[in-house]
């Protein structure tokens, strides 16, 4: 009869337990406590299984160590050298635990959000500066939740499985349900887009995660289709990501919308006519006016669009959506 407990399981039941360990443990104690071993029909099953778990982890770098007793005889134990198994100690400068700090700001969904601040904690408490932040001021990166449709196409991806999904088209508005062979995802301009073959369409697109409405759902078996060929996947990305289309002059409250200063372009005479009293004018390049509508609501107040007047009208149609969707819900 074979062990019910997977073998990788089972080495790392073992390895939790010899760390803990305050002394040693004898076969025996290893045989009736960590899980796995007690599946061995007979002591000798056991002591092929036992032995070839040492033998691996000494292949893997684990310091695993025989411990005798004399006051026991021939009695033999083991442990884990925790001097030579631990880390060295982490050694970050302020700059690079800022990096680190603007890396699992990308993390925003809940899935993902606890392990990346777990670990930054832990790594915070190391830092020999409380102000790596600074050194990273407005740079952090804007890129929103995937919301709900992001666990799902992550394992689509992975598992090659087909997705289905009801859809919003940006430029026409319209909502239709979507069948995709899902080849990727990716964090562009503020969101997070999946890069996939529509089957209806029989043509490669993208989609913004943003405008998935309801429940990604995976349909048929795993390994329903081939994985892209790198330079159609490149092809699809470059097309969507495209060139920029124009520029926006936007209005900015005083050390607000950081993102967005950060990609404005030079200054040029002229660029605070009509500007409100107070406010920092930047010229900030765009692809689509609905995409830089979509960042620039995110900011609230702290953002005026001047011009183009497409740009403006964009961002007042998603305001005044808003605003609909909000009294449709006091009422």
């Amino acid at each position: 009869m074979s062990s019910s407990i997977p073998p990788d399981e089972r080495l790392l039941d073992l390895v939790i337990a010899l760390v803990n360990t305050p002394t040693r443990m004898t076969k025996e104690q290893v045989r009736a406590t960590v899980a796995g071993y007690a599946d061995a029909p007979t002591p000798d099953a056991f002591e092929r299984m036992f032995e070839r778990d040492k033998d691996t982890l000494r292949e893997l770098g684990v310091p695993l160590v025989t411990v005798t007793d004399a006051s026991h005889g021939d009695d033999i134990g083991y442990r884990i050298d925790l001097e030579a198994y631990a880390l060295p100690a982490v050694d970050l400068t302020p700059a690079e635990l800022g990096v680190l700090a603007l890396a699992a700001e990308l993390w925003q969904d809940a899935s993902l959000r606890t392990d990346s601040t777990r670990a930054l904690t832990k790594l915070r408490t190391v830092a020999p500066s409380a102000q790596s932040r600074d050194l990273v001021a407005g740079l952090a990166p804007s890129v929103r939740s995937g919301g709900a449709a992001i666990g799902p196409l992550v394992d689509a991806v992975h598992a090659r499985r087909v997705a289905r999904f009801t859809y919003r088209a940006a430029a026409t508005g319209e909502v239709r349900e979507r069948t995709v062979e899902p080849w990727k995802l990716a964090a562009r301009r503020g969101g997070w887009v999946l890069v996939a073959h529509d089957r209806d369409r029989q043509a490669p697109r993208t989609f913004r995660l943003s405008r998935i409405e309801g429940t990604v759902r995976a349909v048929g078996e795993p390994g329903a289709f081939a994985a892209p060929d790198a330079d159609v996947l490149s092809r699809v990305e470059r097309a969507w990501s495209g060139g920029e289309q124009g520029i926006a002059r936007l209005a900015l409250a005083p050390e607000r919308a950081e993102a967005l200063r950060a990609r404005a372009l030079a200054a040029q005479p002229g660029d605070e006519a009509g500007a409100p009293p107070g406010r920092d004018v930047v010229r900030v390049p765009f692809r689509a006016a609905w995409e830089l509508a979509e960042q620039v609501v995110g900011y609230g107040d702290a953002v005026v669009v001047l011009d183009p007047p497409q740009v403006r009208d964009a961002v007042l149609s998603m305001l005044r959506t808003a605003a609909a969707l909000d009294g449709g819900t006091r009422g």
